[in-house]
């Protein structure tokens, strides 16, 4: 009987380390994740001040990604239909709430529509598929993905004709379209609602005939693109914009190859002005650009499978930068956009396709 009083008194202690240890993590996470900071966006809502980019990360890597990006304390978790990982990210997020290391409402989670959905039909199919494929009831932010159309093609996301250029749909209707985004809100599967890749009068459009108000703006944006104008026309209106590619999208390469091109990528983070403002406060390049943004208003979106970096990424909250460095950094700004979506071929003929004052004749 002793030896088993003694086995049962070990198993105890065990199961009371274990417990402590868990709930220690965990506090620690929520620790971290309770030091970011929220913008409040138009519908009284918070929304953390940065967050996760999932953008070219699927399978195995993104999941102990997206684990170690909630282990650092990440709340905002960025994702779209297109990227073909939201079923991924719902696991790693259904483990967690399942193992109660964190509620529902701690997450803020992101998806979008796919251009193949940009139709007023295809606004609650598409969400309804992205909240399957995440197991949850509701997301935080749906934003319409890009303001031009194609074909919806059952499981061709990028469908092209013979010829190679884009299979289009060019019966693009932004009112149409936003009111069935309206409808979503309205059915509780979406908090907020928004856009991406829209420019200032396809806005104007949305916002001169909407009921409810688009609460974010998701774009490109980093030091050689800082889009000022439409940053501040997003302002006026009270939209929180979102960056991504704040660090230049390394990766991007890669994923343009798969379309038979290439691109030259700007070496951001290798600027000496942005390495010299990192060295003065002991930081890295990534978290001066990531601070530039935030002190701005802006919520950068910044994508890493890397552990350290991810972690790295999320300290920003313990410096400031000064008038001179915003000064210096607001300096680089030289109008080069990475992400025109030429990579479709023929894109640029669509009638709603948003970039066609940067097209040089």
């Amino acid at each position: 009987m002793s030896v088993l009083f003694k086995s049962l008194r070990i198993a105890v202690a065990i199961s009371a380390i274990d417990l402590y240890v868990r709930n220690a993590v965990t506090a620690t996470e929520n620790s971290m994740a309770s030091k970011i900071p929220a913008f409040t966006m138009n519908n009284g809502r918070d929304m953390p001040s940065i967050g996760y980019g999932t953008w070219q990360a699927k399978d195995d890597e993104l999941e102990k990604a997206v684990e170690a990006a909630l282990e650092a304390g990440y709340r905002h978790i960025d994702t779209a239909y297109v990227y073909e990982n939201e079923k991924v990210i719902g696991k790693v997020l259904k483990r967690w709430f399942d193992e109660g290391k964190v509620k529902r409402e701690d997450i803020f989670l992101v998806t979008k529509l796919p251009p193949g959905g940009v139709r007023p039909e295809g606004v609650s199919k598409y969400l309804n598929k992205s909240l399957a494929n995440l197991q949850v009831d509701y997301v935080d932010l749906y934003l319409v993905h890009v303001p031009f159309s194609f074909k919806d093609i059952e499981g061709n996301l990028h469908p092209t004709k013979p010829d190679g250029t884009i299979d289009m749909d060019t019966s693009t209707d932004h009112v149409a379209i936003w009111k069935e985004m309206e409808k979503q809100m309205d059915s509780g599967k979406t908090k907020a609602i928004g856009l991406s890749n829209f420019n200032k009068t396809q806005i104007e459009r949305v916002l001169k005939n909407c009921r409810i108000r688009p609460s974010a703006l998701q774009i490109e944006l980093h030091a050689y693109l800082q889009q000022n104008e439409l940053v501040d026309f997003c302002k006026q209106n009270n939209i929180i914009v979102t960056a991504y590619s704040p660090l230049g999208s390394p990766g991007l390469a890669a994923f343009v190859a798969n379309f038979g091109q290439k691109i030259d990528l700007p070496d951001i983070l290798g600027n000496p002005t942005i390495k010299a403002i990192a060295k003065k406060h002991s930081k890295t390049e990534a978290q001066v650009v990531l601070r530039f943004d935030i002190q701005r208003g802006i919520v950068p979106i910044p994508k890493s499978t890397n552990p350290a970096r991810l972690r790295q990424n999320l300290d920003v909250f313990d410096f400031e930068l000064d008038e001179q460095d915003i000064k210096e950094l607001k300096g680089l700004d030289a109008g080069v956009r990475i992400l025109n979506f030429q990579l479709f071929k023929g894109i640029q003929h669509h009638p709603e396709y948003p970039f066609k004052s940067e097209i040089k004749e």
